[in-house]
């Protein structure tokens, strides 16, 4: 087998054995990023040269007898929105084109003490901000399953790596759903980590209550092997949980639901769902009833209002988050040619930087904060918000785990919704209320949707630091699906 067709687990003992090297690993995957990434367009930026000389500083540890971390030498694609000091951050924005941060992101240092190798820069909605990766400033990302299709968002670049086999793991950010949304329809595994259980720190923050670093793979153990390496407190983080890593890794390598309670949320399984992902939404349920699991259905209504309230929420912090963008201390600058004032190279800079997605939600955002309208949109939308942080409590003295369609929908075509905001901001229907709570929630692939042959996402929602119960129940339905299917349940993306 190929080495870019094995899991981040085999790599891992391959290189530990000595039966393969990180420099022949990083080599074999950049050479897949040549043959693929001009077809789906991950990357905003790879760095061969110094992923290679990562490479080998791995090697040279290794054969020196030191200890390594157990993903030292395996490739990763990062998003880039976290800081890198050797590579640019854009964010996916005009604005930020070519800066070079003087400082790596909390992540971002641990992925390098980790010994992970950086491949490089994935493409991104701009700051966050989208479900399709087509509000990237610089161009939209392709669908490794169908070209003319999104990869989700906004952490599209990072799903595509993954579903591509460029590389075994990415990272993501998800602040409405833009980890398991891409996840789900790129067929991938997927996870949100509880609220502050991974740090902001170095993270471009588009809305700071609710952005969360996580992980994609191709298995639920790699993806809980890489959420182990850069999760826990971070002093830097004002709102890093002090408290140890749940047993992520320990949960994703005994999968065992017999006896768990499992509640099915009533209110995402109608109008507006695709029939074929409630068909692999239903066949995950039996599934888990096969396996011992205890099925019930649970009902949390204050789930309905959590777009409108998540629409007032995130786009009110992005538009202070993104007031730093004042053309004064770094970024591009237009306009100032000795002539104008500060205030009208700021606008010019603003006016030519940003991207119509971003101008939306800010003018959205300071809207709902200005004098007259805050107590009537932003205010009630927090009221919304303690409702159904409410509701996931209620659900939890009931059943173990929440289950839901991770998204209403398949892939859609690039384009279909680019006129739409609404119908884009469906995407995340099911996705947003984990964040407007801060609860840990994965996508794990469960199955191809009848209608297009394209993957369906199973959602696994479990309470605060509770992230070792989506992986618990993440895994089981993983083995499952693998010895009905005789193998892994969703085969190389078709249209590579």
């Amino acid at each position: 087998m190929s080495l870019t067709r094995k899991s981040a687990a085999e790599l891992a003992a391959l290189m530990a054995s000595g039966e393969v090297s990180a420099v022949e690993v990083t080599q074999a995957h950049l050479d897949r990023v040549a043959e693929v990434d001009p077809k789906i367009n991950a990357f905003l930026h790879v760095d061969a040269e110094a992923a290679l000389e990562q490479a080998r500083a791995i090697d040279a540890r290794r054969a020196a007898g030191e200890e390594l971390g157990p993903l030292a030498g395996v490739p990763i694609a990062h998003k880039d929105v976290f800081t890198t000091i050797d590579m640019p951050t854009t964010a996916g924005s005009r604005i930020l084109e070519g800066w070079r941060p003087p400082y790596d992101a909390t992540v971002t240092r641990r992925l390098r003490e980790a010994g992970l190798v950086i491949l490089g820069k994935t493409n991104l909605d701009e700051f966050a901000m989208g479900s399709s990766t087509e509000n990237s400033a610089y161009f939209p990302t392709r669908n490794p399953w169908d070209l003319s299709r999104v990869p989700g968002g906004s952490s599209g670049g990072s799903s595509a790596a993954v579903a591509g086999y460029v590389t075994p793991l990415s990272t993501g950010t998800d602040t409405g759903g833009s980890i398991r949304q891409p996840a789900a329809v790129t067929g991938i595994v997927g996870m949100k980590p509880t609220y502050g259980g991974s740090s902001r720190y170095g993270l471009i923050a588009f809305a700071s209550s609710l952005d969360t670093p996580g992980p994609f793979a191709r298995n639920v153990l790699d993806a809980a092997l890489l959420h182990e390496a850069f999760s826990g407190h971070d002093p830097l983080d004002s709102t890093s949980i002090d408290a140890p890593v749940p047993p992520v890794v320990e949960a994703a390598r005994h999968p065992d639901v017999a006896g768990l309670r499992v509640g099915v949320v009533k209110e995402f399984a109608g109008e507006g769902y695709q029939q074929g992902v409630l068909n692999r939404f239903h066949d995950s349920v039996e599934l888990l009833e096969s396996l011992g699991a205890k099925v019930v259905e649970v009902s949390c209504p204050s789930f309905t209002t959590a777009l409108p309230a998540y629409y007032l929420i995130a786009p009110s912090e992005c538009s202070s988050n993104l007031a730093r963008f004042d053309a004064m201390r770094y970024g591009l600058r237009v306009g100032d040619d000795g002539t104008r004032s500060a205030e009208e190279v700021m606008a010019l800079t603003r006016a030519a930087g940003f991207g119509p997605e971003v101008k939306r939600r800010i003018m959205l955002g300071t809207y709902a904060l200005s004098s007259g309208y805050y107590d009537a949109y932003y205010g009630q939308a927090q009221k919304v918000r303690t409702l159904i942080a409410r509701d996931f409590e209620a659900a939890f003295q009931q059943v173990d785990v929440l289950i839901s369609p991770t998204t209403p929908t398949t892939a859609f075509p690039i384009g279909e919704r680019a006129d739409d905001p609404m119908a884009m901001y469906l995407a995340d229907l099911c996705t947003i209320p984990a964040n407007l709570a801060g609860n840990a929630a994965i996508s794990v692939p469960c199955g191809l949707a009848d209608e297009d042959g394209l993957p369906v996402g199973l959602q696994i929602m479990a309470p605060v630091l509770g992230d070792d119960r989506c992986y618990r129940v993440g895994a089981a339905v993983e083995k499952a699906f693998e010895s009905r299917w005789n193998g892994p349940l969703l085969k190389e993306a078709p249209a590579l």
